[in-house]
């Protein structure tokens, strides 16, 4: 899931969705498929964001669960999107380990 947080997703539900694998490529259409796309690009002066940087951390959070089954959910709420070049920060990270097994006896 992807989208730019707070009242776009909450109220506009500017989201969306994508069941990984992806390619990188796919990962930048799912980005711009959002109706807030448009503030990525930079308005009122403001340079444009790093999208690469925000793809490549949408397919290293899924190569992670993939490679990492007890893994049930990943939210990162917010993730920085810097200007074009200067990356992303993960300012927090939520996961979700699923229940360990009982030993069968």
């Amino acid at each position: 899931m992807f989208g730019l947080g707070g009242v776009y997703v909450e109220v506009m539900k500017d989201i969306t969705f994508r069941a990984y694998p992806l390619s990188h490529q796919e990962t930048l259409r799912m980005i711009g498929q959002i109706r807030s796309y448009p503030l990525l690009l930079g308005v009122r002066g403001e340079k444009r964001k790093d999208i690469d940087a925000t793809a490549d951390t949408i397919l290293k959070v899924g190569a992670i669960l993939q490679k990492c089954p007890d893994i049930t959910d990943i939210e990162i709420n917010p993730l920085v999107v810097y200007s074009q070049g200067d990356g992303v920060r993960a300012v927090d990270v939520r996961i979700l380990l699923s229940k360990p097994q009982e030993a069968a006896e």
